[in-house]
């Protein structure tokens, strides 16, 4: 029963998404307003839904950051995107260049702010967008990345990407790192939604100013100790997983 719920409730979101695509986007044409209301009504409706259709909750820990901030999160699922995106006042992120063309979501992509680069051109576009908001010409507000580079199994133990302390260092913000336990409800993979309470975690903030390598520890740990406290107090041991897979 609980998988004929997850089939159902995926194939609402889904059409939800060009529901709200198509009906948010003239006012997204004329106004950023209008794409970010878009963006955050289809988070808000997916999160909603999740709760009555498959018994899946959702729960925002620690202090939102606001301002000029690098947000590093562990990506497990889509859902952590949304949870994590519908709460930031004016997140946005990097995107392939390509995306830009796409119908509806490539426009939707540039009206909220995120930054379109060609592959291995990432710092220039960082310090354009740094020129843009300082000379008013671009979106100010919070840069999310996922650390790791790409959604992780449960029990992963994947190395955090050098780029993301790039990142750091070019952008010379704080860092809020972000800890999850989504993917024990919403796995990377398959249609089954499991119940539960999904938890997105904000940890205190990294202030700039660290060398590259130091700061990629300090994220890696930070995020990965809360993630995997999150993780066990959902019913899935991280540490007890990466111990019978070595």
């Amino acid at each position: 029963m609980q998988y004929v719920r997850s089939l159902i409730f995926n194939t609402q979101m889904y059409v939800m998404m060009l529901v709200i695509g198509i009906t948010f986007f003239p006012w997204a044409l004329i106004s950023a307003k209008g794409a970010r209301a878009a963006c955050k009504t289809y988070c808000r409706w997916v999160c909603w839904t999740a709760g009555w259709m498959v018994g899946l909750k959702t729960e925002v820990r620690g202090e939102v950051p606001k301002g000029e901030v690098l947000v590093a999160a562990k990506h497990q699922s889509f859902l952590d995107i949304l949870m994590i995106f519908g709460v930031l006042d004016a997140g946005k992120f990097i995107m392939k260049r390509e995306l830009m063309y796409a119908p509806i979501l490539g426009q939707y992509g540039l009206r909220i702010g995120c930054i379109p680069v060609n592959r291995g051109k990432r710092g220039a576009a960082i310090k354009k967008m740094k020129e843009g908001v300082a000379n008013g010409t671009a979106h100010p507000g919070q840069l999310i990345i996922y650390a790791q580079g790409t959604r992780t199994p449960l029990d992963s133990d994947a190395p955090y990407k050098v780029g993301t302390a790039v990142l750091y260092e070019q952008m010379g913000q704080p860092c809020a790192p972000v800890a999850i336990n989504c993917g024990v409800f919403w796995p990377k993979r398959g249609v089954l939604r499991k119940p539960g309470t999904a938890v997105v975690e904000f940890l205190p903030v990294i202030e700039p100013g660290l060398k590259k390598d130091v700061f990629l520890k300090t994220l890696a740990h930070e995020v990965e100790t809360a993630s995997d406290a999150l993780m066990l107090e959902a019913g899935f041991d991280a540490k007890a997983a990466r111990e019978r897979s070595k």
